[in-house]
């Protein structure tokens, strides 16, 4: 059982501005992307602050963010890290598993991993992600080093959406179809 404590869960900020590039998407009218609650039980609450300072997760969670972006359906999940790679571990098989059940059902899949020593943030493709997550299960390297995420997907702070990912997607979907 996992628990959330005061520490509270990383990412936050990093999901805050992917929150923010959500809502300016569907104020232009170019995504209708939403967050995914995690459920959770509070263990221990302090009914004067009304702040949960103690929960466990009821169940398993499945992607970060859920929509649909100029009729194609996309899922993916926010990872940080401060490494110079993006250790697998962080994945778990389950999201593996929707994401890639999510693609076989003509939706885009991803991961947007933010390398925090280089600020930078990249657009990891779901069948990529399964590739290297297969190969460590098989031996191989457990991480996926920075060198390694392909520059076309890199993410910018562009026209005015902190995290613009939809230009990444783009052009997922353009390599895609060739």
């Amino acid at each position: 059982m996992a628990i959330w404590n005061t520490r509270g869960l990383r990412g936050g900020a990093f999901e805050e501005m992917i929150d923010l590039t959500n809502r300016l998407y569907a104020q232009k009218g170019l995504a209708v992307i939403q967050k995914v609650p995690t459920p959770i039980t509070p263990i221990a609450v302090d009914n004067k602050a009304r702040i949960i300072s103690e929960a466990y997760f009821e169940k398993k969670s499945t992607v970060d963010f859920i929509g649909v972006a100029q009729g194609i359906a996309i899922c993916f999940d926010a990872k940080e890290t401060r490494q110079l790679s993006l250790p697998l571990r962080n994945i778990h098989a389950h999201q593996i598993e929707f994401m890639e059940n999510f693609r076989i059902q003509k939706g885009i899949s991803f991961l947007l991993v933010h390398f925090c020593a280089k600020n930078e943030i990249f657009l990891l493709p779901s069948e990529v992600l399964a590739k290297y997550k297969k190969s460590a299960e098989q031996g191989g390297r457990k991480s996926i080093p920075y060198a390694d995420f392909n520059r076309k997907y890199l993410v910018k702070n562009e026209s005015g959406f902190p995290v613009h990912y939809l230009v990444a997607v783009n052009e997922c979907l353009t390599h895609h179809s060739e």
